[in-house]
């Protein structure tokens, strides 16, 4: 018996093509340039505040300066704090010279005892007050840590090298615990700071060169590294904050000035499609290639970088002006033939 209509794989030639959405792979700019606009920040500020409250009477330096680790930066009245301190002295005299009278009792009573001219018990009272007044020495010379460091926190000193960017009190005024006195830049970085859009983080090298140049001045340049992304986008920009550590930063470019950020994208982009069209086989990620002569389907592995909600980011398998089916994909097989209801070109 004949079969007519049938192709060697007994497929019949003659079916109705299945409706399909599909999409031209675009040609990307390889290699492309993206500027971002930025501004310079320390990579480590630090908020310098008193320990103690109480009335500023001096301050030495000013926004701008630069300071030493260990320098004086303001002081508080510590009238208050000298007078804790003689106090405490005054106690842990008291205290030592107690401890020397218990002493010379229990001696003299751990003598009498030997010779039976005292009472056990009088032997026991007096060592009792030898701890007694051991303990009111140990107390007395906490007491008397505690009203020196008082007296050392009346002195605000920077804990490391670096410049003032900030100050919030001036001489005269009455500060709390805690109060931020000023800020300061600690020496040892400073960061272009961005805020980049997800597909520049997708497209661009792991360890992007960023060419940075003052925007009021671009003869002023310099080169950075990427050294920080935070891992969640801006709730209200849908932008992601990079922090590029600047490498040898020239002196032109101060804390607070504005800079450009040029980074070539990988001239191996990776090619994002719809999540719609991925599909597998053989346990790997696949994809529907529309012949655009035969107008017939046929199944490409590729590779997939990373995935989201609705794209999929593809790294091989797939070339510019590929057509890939996006909607429909699991009602396909190799060979059958498809009706494209819409492409983007």
């Amino acid at each position: 018996m004949a079969l007519a209509g049938c192709s060697r794989d007994g497929q019949d030639d003659t079916q109705t093509p299945r409706p399909v959405r599909a999409a031209v792979i675009e040609k990307s700019k390889l290699g492309e340039s993206v500027e971002l606009t930025g501004v310079i920040q320390p990579e480590n500020e630090a908020a310098l505040s008193f320990r103690i409250g109480g009335r500023m009477i001096e301050r030495f330096v000013g926004t701008g300066d630069a300071v030493k680790a260990g320098q004086l930066l303001a002081r508080l009245d510590s009238q208050n704090e000298m007078n804790g301190l003689r106090s405490a002295q005054a106690r842990l005299t008291a205290a030592q010279g107690r401890l020397r009278e218990a002493r010379n009792v229990f001696a003299r009573e751990q003598s009498l005892l030997t010779r039976r001219y005292t009472t056990k018990t009088k032997f026991d009272q007096a060592q009792t007050a030898v701890e007694t007044a051991k303990s009111d020495v140990e107390d007395a010379t906490a007491q008397l840590k505690i009203a020196q460091d008082n007296v050392s926190y009346t002195e605000l000193k920077s804990d490391s090298s670096g410049t003032i960017v900030a100050r919030s009190a001036e001489a005269g005024e009455v500060v709390q615990p805690g109060q931020t006195i000023f800020r300061l830049a600690r020496t040892g970085g400073w960061d272009a700071v961005f805020d980049a859009p997800a597909r520049i983080l997708r497209d661009a090298p792991r360890d992007a060169r960023i060419d940075l140049a003052l925007t009021d001045d671009p003869s002023v340049t310099a080169v950075g590294r990427v050294r920080q992304v935070d891992p969640q986008a801006d709730p209200a920009t849908r932008t992601f904050r990079v922090r590029v550590a600047i490498l040898s930063p020239p002196s032109a470019m101060r804390l607070g000035a504005t800079v450009s950020g040029r980074v070539r994208l990988d001239s191996r982009a990776a090619i994002a499609i719809p999540a719609s069209a991925l599909t597998e086989t053989d346990g790997r990620p696949s994809v529907w290639i529309v012949d655009p002569g035969t107008k017939t389907v046929a199944l490409r592995q590729v590779k997939v970088s990373r995935f989201s909600s609705d794209v999929v980011v593809v790294t091989e398998g797939l070339k510019p002006e590929d057509m890939i089916v996006t909607a429909g994909v699991q009602a396909l097989h190799p060979g059958q033939k498809v009706r494209v209801l819409e492409a983007r070109e």
